[in-house]
């Protein structure tokens, strides 16, 4: 029975886990990961409510991130959700008292889904989820019971206020010598700004023109007329080069860098693909040949050992009708051994009533108690007799005695009379 018992719990735990993976699946692959985003939200919810100086009356430390989405320790989880519940619900502005370790979890668990129930929300799982701690089913109680909470402290949610930008805090720390496309853009609008504030003269727009002229011409024939080192020249554009170089800053969320990793990823996943393949291919060849090998083998082992397999198969067969025919005989002897046990039982019956009859016939024990019995039958009737004797001659003496007394009495009546007469 207890097999059979532990067999259907055994079952109706399969048929549960069956029903939960039927149900996770219809709601979607991520809900394994969903638990983890309402921790999230629950975690900021509670720190808007500074449920830490909450915890610190207890004695308590912060949650961590994932706290009630890991089973980690259920007795310390389970009292952990019992105190924050106990704590939401009178942060939303209802009497309830605070748990103790020693309280009847099932007790207090049905007190807080009462509670959230009142609140108007659904409750649509069995309390027994709620015992380990941790969990789906934890992490919805105690949100609603944070959303409640904040309803009732008059919080609202705002938009989010995104922080200006600043180009300063955003720039990556690079060399001092690199040039950058922003130093450039920002170089350039500063000489137009320069430009257009100041004032354009004709005459010393010729003036500089005119120097230019000069200086340009000059330069060209200092050019053409050079007497610069061609060495020189070359380790001065070494030198140069790293300060003429234009760094584009990247931006991680730009379409069009994710595009190029996914080229690059691709790349590199076809590489190892041909590289791995062609192992691939080498493994499948030798096992192949490997599993070809056996089966020819395994052909000519069972060849030779032909004639051994039907010898055996025959063995089989006979040892096969000799169980059965041991079976058919070992049924018959058990048979006959229940009736043999059945008639010794009757025997032994029949012979002890047969010692009991010739005991009770050869014993004169009964006739001696016969005997003794009638003797002293006799001596009771002889003192019967005795008392009957005594008895008779005291009632005798009595009557005597009464008939004397009416005599006397008589006369004494009767002398009394005759002297009255007589005066």
């Amino acid at each position: 029975m207890a097999e059979e018992a532990g067999g259907r719990s055994r079952r109706g735990a399969g048929d549960r886990d069956e029903e939960e993976g039927a149900a996770a699946a219809e709601r979607g692959p991520g809900v394994a990961y969903q638990m983890f985003v309402v921790m999230e939200d629950l975690l900021d919810k509670l720190k808007l409510l500074s449920y830490e100086e909450a915890l610190r009356r207890h004695n308590m430390r912060p949650l961590s991130r994932h706290y009630f989405a890991l089973p980690t320790n259920p007795g310390e989880q389970f009292f952990m959700f019992c105190t924050l519940a106990a704590w939401l619900i009178t942060k939303a502005g209802r009497p309830f008292e605070q748990p103790h370790e020693s309280d009847d979890p099932n007790a207090v668990i049905s007190n807080v889904l009462s509670e959230l129930r009142s609140l108007g929300r659904a409750v649509d799982f069995p309390p027994s989820k709620l015992k380990a701690g941790n969990g789906e089913q934890v992490c919805y109680v105690l949100d609603c019971l944070a959303e409640e909470a904040l309803k009732y402290t008059g919080f609202s949610w705002k938009r989010p206020a995104y922080p200006t930008e600043e180009l300063e805090g955003e720039e990556v720390m690079e060399d001092d010598a690199e040039l950058t496309l922003n130093k450039l853009e920002e170089d350039v609008a500063e000489e137009e700004s320069d430009n257009e504030e100041n004032f354009i003269d004709l005459n010393v727009l010729k003036a500089q023109t005119y120097r230019s002229d000069v200086n340009d011409t000059a330069k060209h024939e200092e050019i053409l007329q050079s007497t610069t080192d061609a060495a020189e020249w070359n380790l001065e554009v070494e030198r140069v080069l790293p300060q003429l170089k234009v760094t584009v800053r990247t931006d991680n969320k730009d379409w069009r860098i994710h595009v190029d990793q996914m080229h690059q990823h691709e790349d590199g996943i076809e590489s190892s693909l041909k590289e791995t393949k062609g192992y691939l291919d080498k493994l499948h060849n030798e096992i192949s040949r490997t599993l070809e090998k056996i089966n020819s083998r395994e052909k000519y082992i069972n060849n030779q050992l032909k004639h051994l397999v039907q010898e055996y198969r025959s063995a089989q067969a006979l040892l096969s009708e000799a169980k059965e025919k041991y079976q058919e005989g070992s049924g018959g002897v058990t048979e006959r051994i229940r009736v043999l046990s059945e008639i010794t039982e009757v025997l032994e019956r029949v012979k002890q009533e047969t010692e009991e009859k010739g005991s009770s016939m050869t014993d004169g024990a009964p006739l001696v108690k016969i005997k003794q019995a009638l003797t002293k039958l006799k001596q009771e009737t002889v003192q019967m007799d005795i008392q009957i004797g005594v008895m008779e001659h005291t009632l005798l003496q009595s009557k005597l005695k009464e008939k004397s007394d009416m005599t006397r009495d008589m006369h004494a009546t009767m002398i009394p009379e005759a002297t009255v007469g007589a005066y």
